[in-house]
């Protein structure tokens, strides 16, 4: 019997996959730059590199008169090559909103910045080893991006969700058909995800295995790949504890043997599945806020950094590789606790 796969290596074979399918439809000139790419991006990664490549030649495919006959894997460096700062600009301002397949496409500062970032990475290659004599993209600053206020479950809200999730209260009558069945992996779940703060992908690709009691931990699989251990409390414990009793009982199908948290179809739970899992509670509690897996972590990292005042140990939980990266995020708060902190040190004794 063949040794069933992690989740993560059925996941970067779906990559893989993906990716070659891309490959055959750019030009033949990007397979040394993703080849370039191999062993220092992950294969999602290379995939949304992939995707702002090919949009950027469809781009100059609708927009520039001289390419209108070209198909995308008709472009040449010479043709990349020729391209200026300005027609980088444009490309950008174009990307906000554009229609497509008869429907409006729209893209936020970030995702312009990314795009922008996929560009110069793919010209930066060819104008290193000599393939191409300029690089344009050089030329174009980085789109700016506004910070935004973190969107997170105040602490009441996470006591009522999690209320709303053990009984179903204000679920619709069709939801409760649901519900019944799958309370308990429900519960299981989202007490998991508030709990400790892991991503929605990290939660999903879970297995029995990784759940360890002994040492009220999970081992989960970072962004990057990297392992790591994540630790969980009481609450978390208990409901771990009533699902894996519920597990036991469930019969996989082929090739989900190993999940933790099955669907009610015996497969794997997919990170669209969690997401209108999320939707559904948290409009239980909150019209108003738009809840999703990430704000979840959110929640779990604003109440961890009001508790424990160290952002070193936020950063490590949450598995932010950069400490920056976490001041960033929770930046608001870092100040408010500053602020809080100035009469802490007195000068004079009363």
């Amino acid at each position: 019997m063949a040794e069933t796969k992690t989740y993560t290596e059925q996941q970067n074979m779906k990559y893989t996959r993906k990716l070659n399918e891309l490959l055959d439809i750019l030009p033949s000139f990007c397979r040394e730059y993703f080849n370039s790419l191999e062993y220092n991006k992950q294969p999602r990664t290379k995939i949304a590199y992939a995707m702002d490549i090919k949009s950027f030649f469809e781009y100059l495919i609708h927009q520039f008169p001289k390419y209108n006959q070209y198909k995308v894997s008709d472009f040449t460096t010479k043709d990349i090559e020729e391209l200026r700062g300005q027609d980088i600009s444009e490309y950008l301002r174009y990307v906000k909103l554009y229609r497509k397949d008869g429907k409006e496409v729209s893209n936020s500062e970030s995702a312009a910045k990314r795009k922008l970032c996929a560009l110069r990475r793919f010209y930066a290659y060819y104008y290193r080893y000599e393939m191409i004599s300029s690089n344009p993209t050089l030329k174009v600053d980085m789109p700016k991006i506004h910070d935004k206020a973190i969107t997170r479950l105040e602490v009441n809200e996470v006591a009522e969700l999690l209320d709303n999730v053990d009984s179903g209260n204000k679920l619709t009558k069709n939801q409760l058909k649901q519900h019944t069945k799958l309370r308990c992996r429900d519960v299981a779940l989202l007490t998991l995800m508030l709990g400790t703060g892991i991503r929605v992908s990290e939660c999903v690709g879970l297995d029995v295995k990784d759940v360890d009691f002994d040492n009220d931990r999970i081992k989960v699989v970072r962004k990057g790949g990297t392992e790591s251990f994540v630790y969980f409390g009481d609450e978390v414990r208990d409901a771990l504890l009533e699902y894996m009793d519920e597990r036991a009982t469930i019969e996989p199908a082929e090739g989900h043997e190993n999940a933790l948290f099955i669907s009610s179809k015996k497969q794997r739970l997919c990170v669209r599945s969690v997401e209108l899992l999320v939707k559904k509670y948290a409009s239980t509690v909150t019209t108003v806020k738009h809840i999703t897996p990430h704000k979840l972590r959110s929640t779990y990292g604003t109440n961890l950094y009001q508790e424990s005042k160290d952002i070193y140990l936020v950063a490590d939980v949450l598995g932010h590789k950069d400490v920056n990266t976490t001041r960033k995020h929770y930046a608001e708060i870092v100040e408010e606790n500053k602020r809080q902190a100035r009469n802490i040190v007195k000068l004079r004794k009363d």
